[in-house]
């Protein structure tokens, strides 16, 4: 039996599609891991770089888009109302060298989730796509650390962001 809890309160039909999309992408990331490991390859060395390598690349531009490094400007660009929607976020505290959001539903832990995922793999696919948000975090001059995580568990993701 899964000990990871994972379902949306917020059910309306047009946060359900585009949830749609990200458990799809989260369905590939599997997929393309599981591929890899089929052929000898293991799954943290092919995913985390890869994924980090667009986290650079998403954090350098939202960073040119925001004109800062202030992660207040992180929340206004990457955070925005629809995202916080998708994951049922809670922005806890942001001011220039701190961003604490809870999210309190993951679609890509759905999306593995309807793969058929073992808890294992849904753990480690998580601290693989988390490679991404620690790109942005870099991006921002940051670090992230990530207390507490649904696909292990816990009953929220707890994303913090410090300079």
């Amino acid at each position: 039996m899964s000990k990871i809890k994972n379902e949306p309160k917020i059910t309306f039909s047009l946060i359900q599609a585009v949830r749609g999309q990200m458990e799809q992408r989260a369905q590939w990331l599997y997929l393309l891991c599981d591929e890899a490991g089929k052929r000898g390859l293991d799954w943290w060395d092919v995913g985390s770089h890869a994924i980090k390598r667009c986290g650079l690349n998403q954090g350098a531009d939202l960073v040119k888009k925001g004109g800062t490094k202030s992660l207040k400007g992180l929340r206004k660009t990457l955070f925005t109302l629809p995202g916080q929607w998708m994951f049922e976020m809670d922005v806890k505290r942001c001011d220039d060298d701190h961003l604490d959001i809870d999210f309190h539903y993951c679609p890509l832990v759905k999306g593995w989730q309807k793969m058929g995922c073992t808890d294992e793999e849904i753990a480690l696919l998580c601290d693989i796509a988390m490679c991404g948000d620690q790109g942005i975090g870099e991006a921002y001059g940051c670090v992230l650390d990530l207390p507490k995580a649904i696909a292990k568990g816990d009953d929220v993701c707890q994303l913090r962001y410090h300079r």
